[in-house]
């Protein structure tokens, strides 16, 4: 993988790179559609490469591990060619899953013991054998395994968990080393700073996780139920720390509003289930605000979804149309309405970038937040 960091914005911290990996190049800032089993809910491949657009897309690792599982993976040919994608694909370590298992799992120091949602059956993820697993499922960038603390988090909790976060990470380090690739491409791998929502915790989770001297690096345990401006003060003092000259990705993160303002603080990639799964209950992200499409008041509203057009169901379909396939329960309802978010997400990063590059981006968007934190 290499970065080339091309603008830094003169009024804020926002950056526009590019990553290349063996799969194309990655425009930053970037928005990666969360893809958990191999598919993008709801999108076809087809519409998601020539709608939507993106770079890159995410897959997650305790999932397909659990199904398809990498058996059938691996006699696929890699994730790649399972799900017929020839983009980027990112996979996350299962780390954050397992935090979300809480009832169903224990952690030690060997790793963790878990009970599948599918079948109730045990497994045991070792910081080693998730490196086997995403080097099977043969995503270009592969993420350290982790703990994920919970919000609020005991602050003994939150350091106890980061060092052996940490001692995990040089765990999955030392025996990367040893595994090959497995599909004629490369794999990047990146690590994840933790310490909940501590200032001297991340701190050192920061260094260490710069020290750690990879590629490209990861904030985790944020948007996890913190308030945003806690998120913010905490990405804030780890993008000081954290490599210039690497790409830095801030998992799980988040409406719009979260995306833009974290830019200005130096991200570069983002992720997160919101703008597919708010969709399939009805909540359309536009340029003016947001939109319950199943309310009464657009019951005979005849204008397109979106002047703006970022995708072609934005002009094809009427606010009264897409509500009617809502009210009837209508499948097609939740499609149109996650390519629309989807295809608004990927123009919001893109327009971002143009403005970094242009030198006016801390206006644009301080106009963008105003007008997106509207309810229509």
């Amino acid at each position: 993988m290499k970065f080339d960091l091309l603008k830094t914005d003169p009024q804020t911290k926002a950056r526009a790179g590019k990553i290349t990996t063996d799969h194309g190049v990655i425009e930053t800032p970037i928005f990666m559609p969360v893809g958990t089993v191999a598919s993008v809910k709801g999108v076809h491949q087809r519409e998601l490469k020539d709608d939507i657009n993106p770079d890159i897309i995410l897959g997650n690792t305790y999932h397909l591990y659990l199904r398809p599982q990498t058996e059938i993976l691996e006699k696929a040919g890699g994730l790649h060619k399972f799900m017929n994608w020839d983009r980027n694909i990112l996979t996350d370590s299962g780390g954050y899953q397992v935090y979300s298992l809480s009832a169903n799992r224990k952690i030690k120091e060997e790793g963790v013991k878990f009970k599948s949602h599918i079948d109730g059956s045990y497994h045991f993820f070792t910081p080693e054998n998730v490196m086997e697993i995403q080097r099977t499922i043969g995503a270009d960038i592969i993420m350290a395994f982790d703990e994920c603390t919970p919000y609020p988090c005991d602050f003994h909790y939150a350091r106890r968990s980061m060092h052996m976060t940490h001692r995990w990470l040089d765990r999955c380090i030392s025996h990367l080393d040893k595994l090959p690739f497995k599909y004629g491409f490369e794999q990047t791998f990146f690590p994840i700073v933790q310490g909940s929502t501590y200032k001297d915790l991340r701190v050192q989770s920061a260094e260490y996780i710069a020290n750690a001297g990879q590629q490209g690096n990861a904030i985790g345990g944020l948007s996890v139920g913190e308030p945003a401006e806690e998120m913010y003060a905490m990405t804030e003092i780890v993008t000081a720390i954290l490599p210039e000259d690497k790409p830095r990705y801030l998992m799980g993160v988040g409406t719009p509003i979260n995306i833009l303002e974290n830019i200005a603080l130096g991200i570069d990639m983002f992720d997160c289930v919101m703008p597919t799964r708010n969709a399939r209950n009805g909540m359309l992200f536009t340029s003016q605000g947001t939109i319950n499409i199943k309310n009464k008041k657009w019951e005979a509203d005849f204008s397109p979804l979106d002047n703006m057009g970022h995708t072609f169901v934005d002009t094809e379909y009427t606010k009264a149309y897409l509500r009617h396939l809502f009210a009837a329960n209508e499948y097609l309802g939740k499609q149109i309405a996650t390519i629309h978010n989807l295809g608004f997400y990927m123009w919001l990063v893109r327009e971002a970038r143009k403005h970094i590059l242009a030198g006016d981006f801390r206006e644009w968007k301080e106009k963008m937040v105003k007008q997106m934190d509207q309810r229509l």
